[in-house]
């Protein structure tokens, strides 16, 4: 931002050049210092004109703002801010500070993106959970889901009235209909209540935690976080490749810390039926069927099913 005494530096004649001592009458006239000067009439031309930069800098910042061009374009000295003016005596002396204010842009992205950091995606695109959410174009883009959209907005009302429930939800649906969309809804809604919340991309994160097996510390972080999120959700569980290590000892161990503790959900294109007997094949052990009983037991009576019907979304966003 450019200050009085750069502009002043730029005219032919210098500083105390006939255009020089108009640009500093123009400061002094300015209704933001007039209305200033009323407030504090104690303030006499000398404290004014000792203080003509931090002047200057009000009144050209206070017409960026009313010229507003976009909080990414903005050309004042803080993004988003603008100069203000505080006067006090110290002393028997005035003295002038000068202070910065946020804009409303400002105010609304710092609120957004206050939202932004309390949900966490692992594994996922965050372009899958779109940028703003509209209730009503939920519906009207597919009024197939509709029923699905009440029954999430419905749990969502109940966690904001009365604070988060046990029970979470298992998103069942066919490919494309806006599943992990739709939990990206619950979990941005909930995060403006100051929830927290992790999404996790299933095939991607068993992968991943093979992997991890030789990065102890690195994969008790990631699992820390999955067990201490207000809310989490498996996206696409049982399209992952299951191993009996990550099944046991990985997924095993974040659902028994949050069963009766913290509500998790699921995105799924299986039956819970379905998911089960997928829990209980791997490749290297074959059928257990107990243990992928064991592991449902985490999660069949702590859902409430919603079924997301409706036409295939993959691509639109939404």
């Amino acid at each position: 931002m450019e200050s009085l005494k750069d502009a002043l530096r730029r005219l032919p004649f210098g500083p105390q050049s006939g255009q020089g001592r108009d640009i500093a009458e123009q400061v002094l006239a300015d209704p933001l210092v007039v209305d200033l000067r009323s407030r504090y009439p104690e303030l006499d031309d000398q404290v004014l004109r000792l203080n003509l930069n931090r002047l200057y800098q009000m009144t050209k910042e206070a017409r960026n703002c009313r010229a507003c061009p976009g909080l990414e374009a903005c050309p004042n000295d803080m993004q988003g801010h603008s100069t203000g003016i505080s006067c006090e005596s110290l002393n028997g002396r005035w003295q002038i500070n000068d202070y910065k204010t946020p804009c409303s842009k400002w105010i609304a992205f710092e609120g957004q993106e206050r939202i932004r950091r309390r949900v966490t995606s692992l594994y996922l695109d965050n372009s899958e959970l779109g940028q703003y959410y509209d209730e009503e174009e939920m519906m009207r883009l597919d009024p197939n889901r509709a029923v699905a959209v009440d029954q999430l907005q419905e749990y969502a009302d109940g966690a904001e009235e009365s604070g988060l429930p046990k029970r979470g939800l298992y998103l069942q649906g066919d490919f494309g209909t806006g599943k992990t969309y739709l939990a990206g809804y619950l979990l941005h809604r909930l995060a403006k209540k100051g929830f927290s919340g992790v999404i996790v991309y299933m095939p991607d994160f068993v992968e991943d935690a093979k992997a991890l097996m030789f990065e102890p510390q690195k994969l008790k972080e990631t699992v820390t976080l999955m067990k201490e999120a207000d809310l989490l959700v498996f996206d696409d569980i049982g399209a992952e490749n299951l191993t009996p290590w990550v099944r046991d000892h990985v997924l095993g161990a974040i659902l028994n810390h949050r069963m009766n503790r913290k509500p998790t959900f699921y995105t799924s294109n299986h039956a819970l039926e379905d998911l089960e007997k997928h829990f209980s094949f791997t490749h290297k052990e074959g059928e257990e069927m107990h243990k992928g009983q064991r592991l449902m037991d985490r999660i069949r009576p702590f859902v409430d099913i919603i079924h997301v019907r409706g036409r295939n979304h993959r691509g639109s966003g939404k």
